[in-house]
């Protein structure tokens, strides 16, 4: 069976440069995988023939003999850049092209391309801080000091992992590289290095007192900045406060996450406030004035017009909330609830009597629903 065109199996026209030409090999390389392709009993042939397709063409002087003689250039010694039984037949050369490329191919998949090992220092973990506040503190801000538990930088180390501070050696293994590779069959596998764990340096005389891990855990007082209007699920980042890093490592960030804690005499939507205000029947029916609190401590006078219904909302203006960054505050509003009185004596009771039959005409709602509650029940009648 004769051979494809080594530019048809990357799918590439002749002439194609040097960068086409690995591109579309890694193209084809992923595409078909015969990891990636179980399913499929011809994706391994495939696969080699893309290798050798590419072994071929990304040499200069072998793409030279290949675009003069074809296939021939390699199958009779024909050719000055070719080299007798160089088709790419054995082993060796299969897995010469294939790891040309691996880093590229998978290095996301292994933790990084070549030499990621020799970065030793690993960043330390982002914290997170639940912090409860009430609701005048999220009005007016606050400063608060937090014990927070985490991992600092080992003093008699300093941080290195090694006694005294002397510097790791580098890992007989792997050479620093931090991974291995080992030959199966027509593969290169690539694994993190069981001597190191992917550091790339090994520590021969450990620290006492972090035991080689370069930190140790304690409690810190951290002192932080609470802004006005601050809300439940409001996120505040404390850059470098969060654990410390692995030998020398960066130091991770502190999250700090605020909730704020329902109010007796408040409910909060936004920058708005909400205040249920109970007042007296006759209050309600007389109107009047009365006092109301304030967020901030104070107190508001707020005039009740004659007839008010229960659920009547009154807005005080810049009475709610601070925008937490900056533009003002919301407003408060507040809802009145007409109580109904109990426990009444006899002289009360003789009185809303007497009161009930002198205001027929004063309840214009419940005039208005019985007289629909007749028709509606005249029309059932017809």
């Amino acid at each position: 069976m004769s051979k494809r065109d080594f530019y048809e199996v990357l799918g590439v026209a002749k002439g194609a440069g040097a960068d086409e030409i690995k591109k579309a090999y890694r193209r084809k390389a992923k595409e078909l995988h015969p990891d990636r392709n179980a399913d499929n009993p011809k994706a391994e042939e495939q696969f080699k023939e893309a290798n050798e397709a590419y072994e071929v063409l990304r040499d200069a002087d072998k793409k030279a003999a290949y675009d003069r003689y074809g296939h021939a250039a390699f199958e009779g010694g024909m050719g000055g850049g070719g080299r007798p039984g160089g088709g790419f037949h054995g082993q060796g050369d299969f897995a010469s092209a294939f790891s040309d490329v691996f880093d590229d191919l998978f290095g996301d998949m292994m933790g990084g391309g070549r030499g990621g090992g020799r970065n030793r220092a690993t960043r330390g973990s982002d914290l997170r801080y639940n912090l409860r506040v009430t609701l005048e503190e999220a009005y007016s801000g606050l400063q608060k000091t937090i014990q927070v538990p985490t991992s600092v930088a080992c003093g008699s180390c300093d941080g290195s992992g090694a006694e005294g501070g002397a510097e790791p050696a580098t890992c007989p293994t792997c050479s620093g590289m931090g991974k291995v590779r080992a030959q199966q069959g027509f593969f290169t596998v690539e694994r993190t290095c069981p001597t190191c764990s992917g550091m790339g340096q090994i520590i021969n005389n450990p620290c006492g007192s972090c035991g080689g891990q370069g930190r140790i855990e304690k409690d810190r007082a951290l002192s932080v900045n609470i802004p006005a209007g601050v809300e439940t699920g409001t996120r505040i980042r404390l850059g470098g406060e969060g654990e410390a890093g692995l030998r020398g490592g960066p130091t991770g960030d502190l999250y700090i996450f605020i909730e704020v804690a329902q109010h007796a005499i408040f409910e909060r939507d936004g920058v708005n406030l909400f205040c249920h205000v109970p007042v007296s029947m006759t209050s309600a029916a007389l109107g009047g004035d009365i006092e109301v609190p304030t967020i901030d401590g104070g107190r508001a006078r707020v005039k009740i017009p004659a007839g008010s219904q229960a659920g009547r909302k009154m807005r005080l203006s810049s009475k709610g909330m601070p925008a937490l960054r900056g533009g003002g505050k919301g407003d408060m509003y507040i809802e009145l609830a007409v109580e109904t009185p109990v426990n009444l004596t006899s002289r009360q009771k003789e009185l809303l009597r007497e009161f009930e039959e002198l205001s027929e005409e004063n309840n214009p709602e419940s005039s208005s629903f019985f007289k629909s509650v007749k028709g509606f029940w005249d029309s059932m009648k017809g």
